[in-house]
């Protein structure tokens, strides 16, 4: 049962690098527990005997090669009497260990995305859910089946204690009740994805979700409370001893302590994110959170951290910023807070939040019952001051405007409501998805709300024009312009790229209805990165600098690898061919073609000027029809993936990465390129844990390609691919070009395409993508970042 004491900080760990994912209280040793982490390492945790009265790790486990997001612990049994520890990865794998091993003591494979929950059952029965949208059963060793039928991501999972009931929660709103691999129930309620699942008892579970509800549900299917509190998405919760009081954690910064139904207590904590949360043996409750820390509280005196790390811990938190567009505070109109003054009123329950005037600063407090004052919980930024007309109240929702819109002259009317913080197209999308209209009528309904606003729009500045992509020469969407430069490609700097070029229809005059009346509406393209479907290849070369590096090397290489001169020549003259077009010039033989495929099997510590001819070679139309064609395409991917492997020499990587990339040029290339996508991005994906700036955007460049030849296609499976790639990629990358290609993957591949943008919610693209929209150098980054996340509103 929860204490009814309140809970107070017992210790910090920082025992990890990155977020910490998930949390499972383990039986061996006395108090310990299990800790994941985006880092990649799981830990194991030990209470110690110390004055802090901490944890000690006592041992690292690793074996995954990408981040682990989720942990469980497997009852013990007569094999292995301590249990084994279960972990899952965005490598698509599971892991088990036993308690006192650092490496797996097996893996299992089958998932064909990020592995993001687990649970375990009676006999060593594990369940696990993935972003494939499937859950799989395994019993020693083996898939024993897989649970197909959610439409999304499987963010949840739990097995019920009756033997054979099965729950998953999934980002299609649902949760499933399965028995024997058949799903016998569906649970339909939530308002967004479900992000936790916990057991009650034999015949209730609790279910939480991004709409920041909780509910408590029959297994027979009836919901018989709904639980409100957090204001932002739920991430987790546990269940204690008495199951009725339960625990839950979310993106709002806190945690909550739940007695008898209500919220008795909310905890703040000095980071945004809070993952994951489990209940101790003792009663003390521990959470991970975004900062890389486990922080423990504990209700017992005897075990809370010393008055200096209170303080400590208050201090933190108190130096922390909010940003109230997390839905926390609400509008904030500096102007109408009151001052310090107003700190002694007493608050009316534990864990309210009162906005205070300091200057021109904003501060947050919350009131804490057990401590009986108020607490700072941080500065608030970006707080907006716009004017705004008299709130109008809607379906219980305050909106600067209500529209009504007559459809059909003497049908029903239809209410549109808007805010001036909001983009007049997304709220036009979702007026025209509510009511079941045609998006043909988008524009004239974004354009009635902009005129009908008189032009009061709150957000950033319209862009200059610059170019997106590189900053140069200027960029004007939807006008002509014969200027000399004008229209760079925005990756490489080179051609025309024009985006909505062409002319524009006049702007009407006067508000036209967005249905029924005439005139005319000019649209002003507001996107200028996405969907971006033409190939982005590397062109630049140095041809005299790379034969000069092949006879070098040649030179130097045993006679058994030396090139004859007849193969030198043959070389050079076909880099000349493909790297300065000219109609006079010869096309490449086919003798040289394939002299230049046998120079490609080089060993592997010289091949690379051999495959930076590949790579310009390509581009030709002949030679990208040879080496791709259907008899000998398979034969260059294999090739080219060989040189891909993670261990391999990160020059030849590169290389192969960028001549994959140029093969999108051609239209065999293209056709081959699609055949063998999954094994070409699989292999790719792996290379995003190389610490390398140019096989990152050669790794982006290849995912954008993808994308823009998907873009139009309605091959779900692909674009999830390309999805999974893109948000594998943007956890490791760093260089900001990269970072750049991989948000326009994002949006090619999202846009006009609403499966694509519902499986890219799922995979919680959102919030792993947010931190670049404030990214200030190069500019572009927060530009496309901010529209991407528009599309995904």
């Amino acid at each position: 049962m929860a204490s009814s004491n309140s809970y107070k900080l017992r210790c910090s760990i920082p025992g990890h690098e990155m977020d910490v994912r998930g949390l499972a209280s383990a039986v061996f040793p006395d108090g310990a527990f299990v800790s994941v982490s985006r880092d990649r390492t799981g830990r194991v945790w030990v209470p110690n005997s110390s004055p802090d009265k901490g944890f000690t790790e006592i041992h690292s486990l690793s074996g995954h090669s990408n981040f682990v997001s989720c942990v469980c612990l497997i009852a013990p049994s007569d094999t292995y009497p301590r249990g084994l520890i279960a972990t899952g990865g965005n490598d698509n794998n599971i892991c088990v260990f036993t308690m006192d091993q650092s490496q797996p003591l097996f893996t299992l494979t089958g998932h064909k995305s990020t592995v993001c929950t687990l649970s375990s059952g009676k006999f060593g029965t594990l369940l696990s859910g993935s972003w494939d949208t499937t859950a799989k059963v395994w019993l020693n060793e083996k898939c024993m089946m897989t649970l197909e039928g959610h439409s999304a991501a499987v963010w949840a999972v739990i097995i019920l204690p009756e033997q054979g009931l099965m729950l998953s929660g999934s980002a299609d709103k649902t949760i499933k009740l399965w028995k024997a691999g058949r799903c016998e129930k569906t649970y339909e309620g939530h308002e967004d994805c479900v992000r936790g699942l916990a057991v009650i008892s034999d015949t209730e579970f609790f279910s939480c979700s991004n709409d920041t509800s909780i509910r408590r549900w029959l297994v027979t299917g009836e919901c018989v409370q709904v639980y409100y509190s957090h204001t932002n998405y739920i991430y987790s919760m546990a269940v204690f001893p008495n199951s009725q009081d339960f625990i839950s954690t979310g993106e709002d910064r806190t945690l909550r302590i739940w007695r008898q139904g209500e919220c008795s207590q909310t905890i703040r904590l000095p980071a945004q994110s809070v993952w994951c949360c489990c209940i101790l043996p003792n009663g003390d409750i521990a959470i991970g959170a975004s900062d890389g820390i486990i922080r423990v509280f504990t209700p017992a005196e005897d075990r809370m951290a010393s008055v200096e790390d209170l303080q400590a811990f208050e201090d933190e938190l108190a130096k922390t910023t909010i940003d109230p567009k997390t839905g926390d505070l609400g509008d904030i109109k500096i102007e109408d807070l009151p001052g310090r003054e107003h700190l002694n009123e007493p608050g009316n329950r534990d864990g309210q939040t009162r906005l205070i005037k300091d200057g021109q600063k904003v501060e947050a407090y919350q009131w804490s019952v057990s401590d009986d004052r108020w607490m700072k919980i941080g500065d608030v930024v970006g707080g907006s001051n716009q004017q705004t007309s008299k709130s109008v109240m809607y379906e219980g929702k305050e909106y600067d405007y209500v529209f009504t819109i007559d459809v059909n002259e003497g049908g029903p009317s239809m209410k549109l409501p808007y805010n001036l913080s909001e983009d007049p197209w997304l709220t036009a999308h979702n007026f025209l998805q509510k009511n079941d209209l045609s998006a043909m009528f988008l524009d004239q309904v974004a354009n009635f709300i902009i005129e009908n606003t008189k032009g009061l729009v709150v957000g950033p500045a319209p862009p200059a024009g610059g170019d997106p992509f590189t900053g140069g020469a200027r960029y004007i969407p939807g006008a002509s312009d014969e200027r000399s430069g004008f229209g760079g490609d925005p990756f490489t700097g080179s051609g025309r790229y024009i985006p909505g070029s062409g002319p524009n229809p006049s702007a009407p005059g006067g508000v036209a209805d967005p249905f029924t009346g005439g005139g005319a509406y000019r649209q002003t393209a507001t996107n200028i990165y996405f969907p971006k479907t033409d190939s982005v290849t590397f062109e630049q070369a140095n041809s005299s600098q790379i034969i000069a590096k092949i006879k070098e090397l040649n030179g130097d290489a045993p006679q058994e690898h030396r090139l004859s001169e007849e193969i030198l020549e043959s070389l050079e003259k076909l880099l000349v061919s493909v790297s300065e077009p000219n109609p006079s010039r010869s096309p490449p033989t086919i003798q040289e073609i394939n002299l230049l495929w046998k120079a490609a099997h080089w060993p592997e510590d010289i091949v690379f000027p051999v495959l930076d001819i590949m790579r310009l070679a390509v581009r030709h139309p002949q030679v990208n029809e040879s080496l791709c064609g259907e008899s000998e395409g398979v034969q260059l991917c294999n090739h080219l993936l060989s040189l891909m492997r993670p261990e391999g020499r990160p020059a030849n990587q590169m290389l192969a990465l960028r001549t994959l990339c140029n093969c999108f040029g051609g239209s065999h290339g293209r056709a081959l390129l699609l055949a063998q996508r999954e094994a070409v991005l699989s292999r790719a994906a792996d290379l995003a844990g190389v610490c390398n700036k140019n096989i990152h955007i050669a790794l982006a460049t290849l995912v954008l390609n993808y994308a823009g030849c998907l873009h139009s296609q309605p091959d779900l499976d692909a674009k999830a691919q390309c999805l999974s790639v893109a948000s594998r990629a943007l956890e490791t990358v760093q260089d900001k070009e990269a970072v750049f290609r991989l948000l326009v993957a994002l949006g090619t591949t999202v846009a006009s395409d609403q499966t694509a943008r519902d499986l890219a919610r799922s995979l919680g693209v959102n919030s792993q993508i947010s931190k670049f929209s404030s990214v200030s150098d190069p500019s572009k980054v927060a530009e496309c970042c901010q529209l991407v996340l528009k599309e995904l509103q």
